[in-house]
């Protein structure tokens, strides 16, 4: 996908669904950012002890599930015992982790899923199975992640995906000045063979670095914007996706714009 200064024509991705009235990383907030027209959703997975890809973002399941374990230290079944619902509203208090399998079954046709790994490499190869299996294409998902050397590897063993380095550049609170330039960024994403930029939304974030990732052909992808201002400062400097938990007023207010 090419990035665009068409502000209709961003692609507006569902933060964890759209986690700002759903659970984060559910069934209930993928298909709710689905019904609000998202164009993509972005999850994060790690592997159970037992071997199997699950939607969830934290590093323990205490804040959601109130478990203070490790996913990694916990089997399917043990993660299944967990309401990570009823945290966000009582009503969705029946909601489990899912699997990835289950939210690869959700994407329609010519949405796709944003993959963002939170463990490391050793879920590559189980990945890559779930994702052939699926019958999703190659387009409908992207692997995105911050840990350079798991993108790199993921990149080698799925060559066919899209796949994206997460990351955020600090500033120096006294020199106010950026922890790298984009060259930095640009060039080990190209090093890699990566196929974009994903960054957190600051002041680093201009025109000038969107253009520059651009020529390099990496397009920028921004997170987690939930202000319709921002949305539209970014698709005007030519991003080429924006991820926010609130999808469904993004869509709304950029597609007036046309």
């Amino acid at each position: 996908m090419t990035a665009t200064t068409s502000l209709s024509a961003v692609e507006i991705i569902g933060h964890r669904g759209a986690s700002y009235d759903a659970p984060e990383n559910t069934l209930a907030s993928v298909n709710l950012a689905w019904e609000r027209k998202a164009d993509a959703v972005e999850i994060d997975i790690y592997l159970s002890k037992d071997g199997k890809i699950v939607a969830y973002h934290d590093k323990t399941t205490k804040r959601i599930g109130g478990r203070d374990r490790e996913v990694k230290e916990q089997t399917f079944d043990e993660l299944q015992t967990l309401d990570v619902g009823a945290w966000k509203n009582a009503k969705y208090k029946a909601e489990r982790i899912p699997t990835l399998t289950q939210i690869l079954e959700t994407i329609p046709d010519q949405k796709r899923l944003f993959i963002e790994i939170k463990c490391g490499p050793e879920v590559l190869p189980q990945l890559k199975q779930e994702l052939a299996a699926s019958g999703k294409t190659a387009a409908q998902t992207a692997i995105i992640g911050f840990e350079y050397e798991t993108m790199q590897q993921a990149k080698q063993l799925m060559p066919e995906l899209e796949v994206i380095w997460v990351f955020k550049v600090k500033q120096n609170k006294v020199t106010r000045k950026w922890q790298h330039k984009p060259d930095y960024y640009i060039q080990k994403a190209k090093a890699a063979n990566l196929d974009g930029l994903d960054l957190g939304y600051n002041g680093f974030v201009n025109k000038a670095f969107v253009e520059q990732a651009k020529a390099a052909d990496l397009p920028v992808y921004v997170w987690t914007v939930n202000k319709v201002a921002d949305a539209k400062k970014l698709a005007a400097m030519g991003v080429t996706g924006i991820t926010t938990d609130r999808p469904g007023l993004l869509l709304s207010a950029l597609k007036q714009e046309k």
